[in-house]
């Protein structure tokens, strides 16, 4: 089955990606939306832009386009994006990286059946500690480039995900509450390298902004290698 993966740059949806793959899936192509509302409840947004460098680097072909994020109608321009895929690459499914929100999932499926489309969504579910320690026993390398919730410091940002982050993510489960996936936005990543990345990326510049409890790990410039 030929398939577009709904691709935000982070740990969850390329290990989704990966799963899918393993599963037989052939990965036509990537599709991104950039939403100009940063509180979007559908589209992950730190870093967005970067995913450009991603696909090159996964030598896989992205269909990228912009939302203005409002609540539910940010549905229709994912909906077209699909659609262009559809017609482009001819695609039968779409994978995202859901792991939790049944809001994202239950749209994703809505979208997907309008268009006559599979919804795939291989990490549904699973315990994050465990689909976590997979994606790093994989060989996948990533950095936490956004933080939101009680319990972190402006040190968590650029923080490779690592067996110790791991454990050090669910001190603060046990505190605060946090999802230990990050779910819900309380922390987001982005991916440098993994076993279906063909060329690696290797960040050159970047910024730094925290405010209260929310902080942001800004990628300036970055290269291929």
């Amino acid at each position: 089955m030929k398939v577009a993966v709904l691709y935000s740059g982070g740990k969850d949806s390329t290990y989704a990606m990966y799963r899918a793959k393993e599963h037989g899936r052939e990965i036509a192509c990537l599709v991104s939306m950039k939403s100009k509302n940063p509180s979007s409840y559908m589209f992950h947004v730190p870093n967005i832009d970067m995913v450009k460098l991603q696909a090159k680097a996964l030598d896989i072909p992205l269909i990228f386009r912009t939302t203005e994020g409002i609540k539910e109608k940010e549905l229709k321009d994912l909906r077209n994006a699909l659609l262009e895929a559809k017609k482009k690459y001819d695609i039968e499914g779409v994978v995202s990286g859901a792991v939790a929100s049944e809001y994202q999932r239950y749209r994703v499926e809505t979208v997907c059946a309008d268009l006559g489309l599979k919804s795939i969504a291989p990490l549904w579910h699973l315990d994050p500690r465990k689909y976590m320690t997979d994606f790093i026993k994989d060989g996948f390398k990533a950095i936490i480039t956004s933080v939101a919730a009680d319990g972190f410091s402006p040190e968590w940002l650029g923080k490779p995900i690592s067996l110790e982050t791991i454990d050090e993510l669910e001190k603060l489960h046990e505190k605060f509450g946090i999802h230990i996936g990050g779910e819900g936005g309380e922390i987001e990543t982005f991916v440098t390298d993994g076993p279906i990345f063909k060329k690696r990326i290797e960040i050159e510049e970047v910024e730094k902004v925290w405010q209260h409890d929310v902080g942001f790990y800004i990628i300036k410039r970055a290269k291929l290698k």
